[in-house]
């Protein structure tokens, strides 16, 4: 109904716009040709709605005509003979437009109905369908050409076909002619070659077969071409799949055929239905013999039971490995044999058969029982013995060797690779360079750690390894028979380092014998000058001063080199002490600098010290640090050429104090600043730059150092730029400041005293006796034990200076004598060569005031003497 009510309102509007049309041409045509725009309307409404809208339009047209344009205007007039002529005319004419806008609509429907025939058609074909023109341009691809193509229908139509049906060769890769273009050119059905390519829109690409034929219009000329293919991947693939499964066939029946191990399938039941030429060889039965029988035929009467267990789990669809078992051979003999059995399917999945494959282990089985007979007999052996196959499995390992690795039993040796025996460091070492070694000349020998699986603790081993032949005399494996030399290896290891440590040792000990010799020999010659020069020379006054100033200073090198093997002999047995007290810095330091201070003039040198603006104490041996200090910048004197510069900087941080002594002398190599705190080390042996010393005055600065708590480091920037040292020490906060400064000495005058002299050393007592006089004490000498005591008695003294090693008597025993016979009125001072901590403990015991090391300092000597108050004679009373 809608769709009629459309075309009827259709109708009339095209009638309407014909009106409308003349109505506009009435100027021109006046009465003339009244119906010549309605003949239109009627034709377009003939068109869309058939005969009925016609008629109507024609009806309508004419009244509107006659009314419009037909005179008189304006009414209808219908009695007019010649108006009827002319209605009949029109309608005449109206009647063809009518009939002949039929006849076209439906022949036009007709071939619609057909179009839409011919898409349903192809749409529905399952191959796909492309349509061309005469010139090759596509007209129409179906859903399946869309599909296989990449291409669209609106993408494609109009192209040329070579654009959306591109070929190639499947192996050549070369473009293939279209089957459409010889379609069209020879007006014949083509097909496509094999193998052939179409490659789709998005490049990939599908393996295609087609044809083509030519389109004939009504009088059998081509008027187009429709091209047909289909994707011919899947069968393609078959055809793969086929060809490879026959050739996997073709393979495999070679390979059963070729194969040294017998090969056969059965059936569920046990009937032999294949038998290679091996099964032949290994059982002794022709094909023709077994085939068909059952597979009892090689079963031993008390092992048929396998057979119905192997049956059972091939039909569970199990597979069954390496079942050793035995088998007999035509005539009664019997193999040992290893068997692979797998299930064999039909195209269901369902288990109809078995597939064996058994290989003959025989030789295997005999040579392990031999093996294993012989593994027996050495089972009890202390030494470890084993045996190994060639892949490194070991078979056997006696009860010794398995205590030694920590394995438990030999089946857990047997799951144990040989490489896992060894650390991973030498399990390459082993297995790819030393057993080769073994196989190429049937023996070998090394010393290797064995591993232990449970401490992982090595055990070195004398591992001795040879190879057991085969029948053939080929290796079939290894056997060893391995001692523990761990201790045997620990003894020689400490015997190497000891000889290496004695041999160092040896070496260290001639080096500073001959360095010793050299540092005692350099103060003797000077010494020796200045003796002469003050025999020849003693009314020259200046000679005489500078042989004294001389003689001072190796008196002093010589106390230096004295004092430091004193130092280093307690470093080494650990007796070094400290006499720890609140201490400032400053007076450190200036007694240091002190101490240098005629070594940096004599070499011109530059000092410079910066310190800190306010003082630092330390909770230290003062006279300690000041030989530290004292070190260092004798060092820098030492390897620092003439006119040179040396700068002590000071510096306090929190709860620390660090001292740097910076030179600008030869230097330290970079490859020497490791071992520069090293016993005995000079870090420039060269004789051009050889300086005085042992090699410990900085062993020495380290050990007090980090005994203080602190630490050194040294640093140069090498060879001829000089060095520094930097000292690092705790601070502490000062308790008692006044306490820490030094006291002034009041030596305004010297207080004469009584000094009795006791030393075997007759030559040093004469010449302290003589400075002693000159600064008018009065003196007394004695050289035995015995004798100083008879001239205590005589002489009374109020000061004694005695020697410790005394000849029949010690000074330890004539001190206790002076103190039980005179009381303590007497200052009883040791001077002596003995220096050390224990001596010093020594003196104090058998009543010492004080002790003084050889050689005596003077001025320290007179400081003593100027403290002690006079006294008068001993008293009588007290003997």
């Amino acid at each position: 109904m809608q769709r009629a009510i459309t075309t009827y309102g259709l109708a009339i509007g095209g009638l309407t716009a014909a009106v409308i049309a003349r109505t506009l041409l009435d100027p021109w045509l006046g009465d003339a040709l009244p119906f010549v725009t309605l003949f239109g309307a009627v034709a377009y409404a003939a068109w869309i709605g058939g005969p009925r809208p016609a008629v109507l339009v024609t009806l309508l047209g004419y009244v509107a005509a006659d009314f419009l344009f037909i005179a008189p205007r304006g009414r209808l007039d219908s009695t007019d003979f010649p108006q009827a002529i002319g209605f009949v005319a029109y309608a005449f004419t109206c009647a063809l437009i009518v009939a002949l806008g039929e006849t076209a609509r439906r022949a036009m429907a007709r071939a619609t109905e057909r179009r839409e025939l011919m898409r349903v058609t192809l749409a529905s074909i399952g191959d796909a369908v492309i349509t061309t023109d005469v010139d090759g341009r596509i007209t129409y691809l179906n859903d399946v050409a869309e599909a296989i193509t990449g291409w669209r229908q609106q993408e494609a139509a109009g192209r040329d076909l070579g654009v959306v049906f591109h070929i190639v060769n499947e192996h050549s890769r070369q473009p293939v002619e279209s089957p459409a273009t010889r379609a069209l050119r020879d007006g014949v059905v083509v097909g496509l070659a094999n193998h052939t390519v179409l490659i789709r829109k998005d490049g990939s690409e599908c393996p295609i077969d087609d044809s083509a034929a030519p389109i004939r219009d009504e009088a059998g000329r081509v008027s187009g071409c429709v091209l047909i293919f289909r994707d011919v991947t899947l069968q393609r693939r078959i055809e793969r799949e086929r060809a490879e499964q026959l050739h996997t066939t073709s393979l495999l029946a070679a390979i059963v055929e070729s194969s040294d191990d017998a090969i056969i399938s059965k059936s569920l039941k046990g009937i032999i239905q294949s038998w290679n030429v091996a099964a032949e060889r290994l059982f002794g039965y022709t094909a023709e013999q077994a085939i068909g029988k059952h597979i009892s035929l090689i079963i031993p009467p008390e092992r048929l039971q396998e057979e119905e267990q192997i049956i059972a789990r091939l039909s569970a669809g199990e597979r069954i490995d390496h079942f050793e078992t035995e088998r007999l051979r035509h005539g009664g003999g019997r193999i040992h044999l290893s068997l692979t059995i797998s299930p064999i399917r039909d195209a269901s999945g369902s288990v109809v058969g078995a597939s064996k494959i058994a290989h003959d282990i025989t030789e295997r089985k005999q040579a392990e029982t031999e093996r294993e007979t012989f593994a027996q007999l050495m089972e009890n052996s202390t030494d470890f013995i084993g045996m190994f196959d060639l892949a490194g499995i070991p078979y056997f390992v006696n009860r010794a060797g398995r205590e030694l690795v920590g394995l438990d039993s030999v089946e857990q040796a047997r799951t144990t690779p040989l490489a896992e025996f060894f650390f991973p460091e030498d399990q390459q070492r082993i297995v790819d360079q030393f057993l080769p070694e073994v196989l190429a000349n049937g023996h070998g020998e090394l010393d290797v750690r064995f591993r232990h699986f449970k401490t992982g603790e090595p055990r070195w081993m004398a591992y001795k390894v040879i190879t057991l032949p085969g029948a053939d005399g080929k290796p079939t494996g290894f056997a060893t028979v391995s001692q523990d030399v761990t201790q045997r290896k620990k003894l020689a290891d400490d015997l190497r380092g000891l000889a290496a440590d004695l041999s160092d040792a040896d070496r260290r000990k001639n080096e500073f014998l001959a360095m010793l010799a050299h540092e005692l020999r350099n103060p003797l010659a000077p010494i020796s000058n200045a003796a002469r020069t003050l025999r020849r020379g003693i009314d020259d006054a200046e000679a005489v001063r500078a042989a004294a100033e001389m003689l001072e200073r190796q008196v002093a090198q010589l106390s230096r080199l004295v004092d430091d093997l004193l130092d280093v002999s307690r470093i080494t047995r650990g007796k070094i002490g400290l006499q720890r007290a609140q201490t400032a810095l400053t007076p450190i330091v200036e007694q240091a600098l002190e101490a240098v201070r005629p070594q940096v003039q004599r070499m011109n040198h530059r000092l410079r010290v910066n310190l800190p603006p306010h003082e630092v104490y330390l909770d230290g041996d003062s006279a300690r640090l000041a030989q530290v200090l004292g070190n260092l910048l004798n060092n820098a004197c030492k390897f620092t050429d003439p006119g040179g510069q040396i700068v002590v900087n000071v510096t306090a941080e929190k709860g620390h104090v660090v001292i740097r002594v910076r030179d600008n002398g030869i230097g330290i190599a970079p490859a020497d600043l490791p071992i520069v705190f090293d016993m005995f080390s000079q870090v420039d042996a060269s004789i051009a730059r050889s300086r005085d010393g042992l090699g410990i005055g900085l062993t020495l600065v380290k050990t007090l150092v980090e005994l203080h708590g602190g630490s050194v480091m040294a640093s140069s920037d090498g060879p001829g730029r000089g060095s520094e040292f930097a000292i690092r020490l705790p601070t502490v906060e000062a308790r008692d400041p006044a306490a820490s400064q030094p006291s002034a000495t009041a030596t305004a005058r010297v207080t004469p005293h009584r000094v009795l002299i006791v030393d075997d050393n007759k030559d040093g007592a004469e010449t302290l006796s003589m400075l002693l006089d000159f600064e008018g004490h009065e003196t007394r000498m004695a050289h035995t034990g015995q004798d100083g005591l008879e001239e205590v008695r005589r002489f009374r003294p109020s000061v004694m200076l005695l020697d410790i090693g005394l000849p029949g008597m010690s000074g330890y025993d004539v001190c206790r004598r002076v103190r039980e016979e005179w009381g303590k009125t007497i200052t009883i001072v040791a001077l002596t060569g003995w220096g050390q901590d224990e001596h010093r403990k020594q003196a104090r015991e058998a009543g010492f005031d004080t002790h003084m090391v050889k050689p005596v300092n003077h001025d320290a000597l007179m400081k003593l003497l100027a403290s002690i108050p006079r006294a008068g004679d001993v008293s009588s009373s007290a003997s």
